[in-house]
């Protein structure tokens, strides 16, 4: 692991006390802190050997207190190099807002960039979504999302020509459900999406600026306006970067 440069470096080795709270857990907590108000994002951790001596543990332990840190995405492992620290990831309230519109409420600028556009026939599973008559074409969109620079997400949308006829002359760089709203008067009211985890490709691994193999949170959306649907898309978003919160609700008259 990398040398960090940290107060770690220059206090006093302590042993973590034995107790009720098992001293993996302690140690976690110790670097939490440490990644979260000490180290700025990307700042190399201490090494295992120095963490285990000056807490008086195993280097199996600092293994475990790491590994639990990078799982929760605070840290992250770069072979060859190190441990480092990462920016907490973008807590995703699971709702029907746009990328552009949930950055920007997260005091992060939003960026597009337009990798594809065209129009052909789309999947079956798409033309069923859209409700598309046989061999009808639907205008589809490639992009990558950045927030802050950082590329975020990957989209692949189709879209269904009659809501939306003219959709490839415009501005495709920009927010889309603004597009709808603006020329199309269409505000999107309901969908359904589907979360799934998937491996990054080679070219979505590019992509993002990830590993291949890297993990992935895959979502597909079906949205609809005015009762009819008028959006298909996958996104497929960087695993390191991204969770998701939902809120469950038990029904009425539930045991």
């Amino acid at each position: 692991m990398g040398e960090g440069t940290s107060s770690l470096q220059h206090s006093p080795s302590r042993g973590l006390p034995d107790g009720p709270m098992p001293k993996h857990v302690q140690l976690r907590e110790i670097l939490r802190e440490l990644a979260s108000d000490e180290l700025p994002h990307g700042a190399a951790v201490p090494s295992e050997r120095e963490l285990a001596l000056r807490y008086g543990v195993s280097r199996l332990t600092v293994r475990e207190a790491i590994g639990q840190l990078v799982t929760e995405g605070l840290l992250v492992r770069v072979r060859g190099r190190g441990t480092f620290t990462t920016r907490p990831r973008i807590d995703w309230q699971v709702h029907l807002a746009s990328f552009t519109e949930d950055m920007r409420r997260r005091g992060m600028h939003p960026e597009t960039v337009l990798l594809d556009a065209a129009e052909a026939v789309p999947p079956p599973a798409t033309a069923h979504a859209l409700a598309l008559a046989p061999q009808q074409t639907a205008f589809w969109l490639f992009r990558l999302r950045k927030a802050d620079g950082m590329p975020m997400a990957v989209e692949r949308g189709w879209y269904h020509p009659d809501s939306v006829p003219d959709l490839l002359d415009q501005d495709l760089t920009a927010s889309l459900y603004t597009l709808l709203s603006r020329r199309y008067r269409l505000q999107l009211e309901s969908g359904t999406q589907t979360v799934l985890a998937d491996d990054a490709d080679a070219e979505t691994a590019r992509l993002l600026g990830i590993r291949p193999g890297s993990s992935l949170l895959v979502f597909r959306r079906v949205s609809t306006a005015r009762g009819r649907p008028v959006e298909d898309m996958t996104s497929w978003y960087r695993g390191d970067r991204y969770q998701v919160t939902m809120q469950l609700d038990r029904e009425p008259g539930e045991p």
